[in-house]
């Protein structure tokens, strides 16, 4: 059986743009997407630390690598910021493969440090995403200094299905911080998936802005091809 790719995503609106980067990235790779929406919704209620929320992601994972069986799976990944922490923790258990899609960013940005300005649309992005970078940075023996921006109404946008309106929202809070900031930023850290395309509105600004898909799905794919 042919290794296999899976994707596990909080909203559909992310399936066409992985499809999309499989298809530069590796184009004969298998790819499985499942979706489950009601994980995001659980994290921002009780917090990726609950017991509940937890076993609901864990769960998650295992369903999206049994609803392929007729390849191997290869490894799941999970798109989701807020829930990445959850299915990270999960590799190597039940034989189950597992990472999330912001580590390489994470690890790129920890590299480019030490100040990083993390803009997050989604409050429960926040902490799940100070602490990977936080972790990055432990591993690698440095220390960054983080300062966090959550743009107003961008998420609500998102919601109502204004993507345009979204990346820009997050675009004008972004350029308005690094005008405002004295300390100085060295990288910028878009924390969700669903960001990305910001990250090419913003490449004027002078410092790297980093998005997770590329990154992540470039890890995903060397992982498999050199396992």
């Amino acid at each position: 059986m042919q290794a296999q790719l899976v994707f596990l995503h909080t909203s559909p609106v992310h399936v066409a743009g992985f499809d999309a980067l499989m298809q530069e990235l590796a184009p004969g790779l298998k790819v499985h997407h499942h979706v489950d929406e009601s994980l995001l919704i659980a994290a921002q209620q009780f917090g990726a630390t609950d017991a509940a929320v937890i076993q609901k992601v864990e769960a998650a994972m295992h369903v999206a690598s049994t609803n392929c069986a007729t390849d191997y799976v290869g490894m799941v990944v999970c798109t989701c910021s807020s829930i990445g922490g959850i299915a990270e923790r999960m590799n190597g258990r039940s034989g189950l493969r597992t990472a999330r899609i912001d580590r390489a960013m994470a690890d790129r940005a920890v590299a480019l440090g030490p100040r990083i300005l993390l803009v997050a649309a989604l409050e429960s992005t926040l902490d799940p995403t100070t602490e990977l970078l936080m972790e990055s940075a432990r591993a690698a023996s440095k220390t960054i200094e983080i300062s966090t921006l959550l743009p107003e109404q961008a998420w609500g946008h998102f919601l109502q299905g204004d993507r345009q309106a979204y990346l820009q929202a997050i675009s004008d809070a972004v350029r308005l911080a690094l005008q405002d900031t004295t300390a100085g930023i060295d990288v910028v850290v878009l924390a969700q998936a669903s960001m990305a395309a910001a990250a090419e509105e913003l490449s004027d600004l002078g410092v790297e802005v980093l998005s997770s898909p590329r990154l992540g799905v470039a890890r995903a794919i060397s992982a498999l091809t050199h396992a």
